[in-house]
């Protein structure tokens, strides 16, 4: 049974129509169409210099794409200001998207001709050991398990695991305070795997994305909702008067660039185009017109980690 009480329908269908950011999320909602994402003005975003004759002939992943023409590059369309895509116009925009984009260009692909694909959570490792994507770049968080499975350039930035409550919410003050409660989170997610082992008393409900996630917040079906505060920043500040985050966040969350597992040449290279686009000011000035936009401001980026070739 959905409660809405303290909440008014009106209010419930304003915040959803701003948060119907994918034809999925509107689906899920039953609404037709979604409205215009609000994303990053495109003049205040970098304009990144393509490397001209750059060639990495030890990667096999590079050579293929270099044969097609373009990268074929794994992304999230569902969190705001990191990664999201315009239902209407198709186009990709946030953080994320410009860190796939200064990488490119360091490269040698003009940022334009990256192919983007939605890839769920779930199926990241998947589609990087299946050739599907050339890398992944999508509020990836690196671990050991997962390097098992892939290789990681980066870490480009550092979140923690947060939460997002509704704004009439005074019970949930930190992940302490879950216990018996509905917190929902997406399947397979770094975030969902700590607060299952973490926090046991928690009720945990599971989607592909994070936005169906809020949608049920909104409308009373959960009671929180689980990620990296970077995301859920994005979120609040799509329906500030509706939606907060409570406590401190609870983890170190770096994010890395995924790319398979095999391809030291490809991450290597990868780790050279964020050091570069760090130190130039593009990071900063990305960040700023996306992710900043939350009112968050820019952090220092951590230090890339170049763990040996295994």
């Amino acid at each position: 049974m959905i409660r809405t009480t303290r909440m008014s329908a009106g209010r419930v269908a304003k915040a959803l129509a701003v948060l119907a950011l994918t034809a999925l999320a509107a689906t899920a909602c039953g609404k037709e169409g979604s409205p215009p994402v609000k994303g990053p003005k495109p003049e205040d975003l970098p304009k990144y210099q393509v490397a001209q004759g750059f060639q990495l002939p030890d990667s096999s992943t590079w050579k293929k794409a270099k044969k097609r023409g373009r990268l074929v590059v794994g992304a999230k369309e569902d969190q705001p200001y990191l990664g999201e895509k315009d239902p209407a116009g198709g186009g990709y925009t946030g953080f994320d998207i410009e860190i796939a984009k200064m990488v490119s260009a360091s490269l040698g692909f003009d940022p334009k001709t990256i192919q983007f694909k939605t890839i769920a959570s779930a199926n990241r490792e998947t589609a990087l050991q299946n050739g599907q994507i050339d890398y992944y770049v999508g509020t990836y968080t690196i671990n050991d398990n997962r390097k098992k499975l892939v290789g990681f350039a980066g870490p480009y930035f550092m979140a923690g695991q947060g939460l997002l409550v509704r704004k009439d919410e005074d019970d949930i003050k930190g992940p302490q305070d879950l216990a018996g409660k509905k917190v929902c989170s997406a399947a397979g997610s770094t975030p969902y795997q700590r607060i299952q082992s973490d926090y046991p008393k928690a009720e945990l409900v599971a989607y592909d994305t994070y936005s169906i996630c809020v949608d049920n917040l909104l409308t009373y079906q959960v009671d929180a909702v689980t990620t990296d505060d970077a995301i859920l920043q994005g979120y609040a500040a799509k329906v500030p008067e509706e939606l907060k985050l409570v406590g401190k966040p609870f983890s170190e969350e770096p994010y890395g660039i995924g790319v398979p597992r095999s391809d030291n040449a490809l991450r290597f290279a990868i780790d050279d185009a964020l050091e570069q686009h760090e130190k130039n000011g593009d990071w900063k000035k990305a960040y700023e017109a996306t992710l900043g936009l939350s009112g968050v401001p820019a952090p220092t980026p951590p230090a890339i980690d170049r763990y040996p070739a295994s």
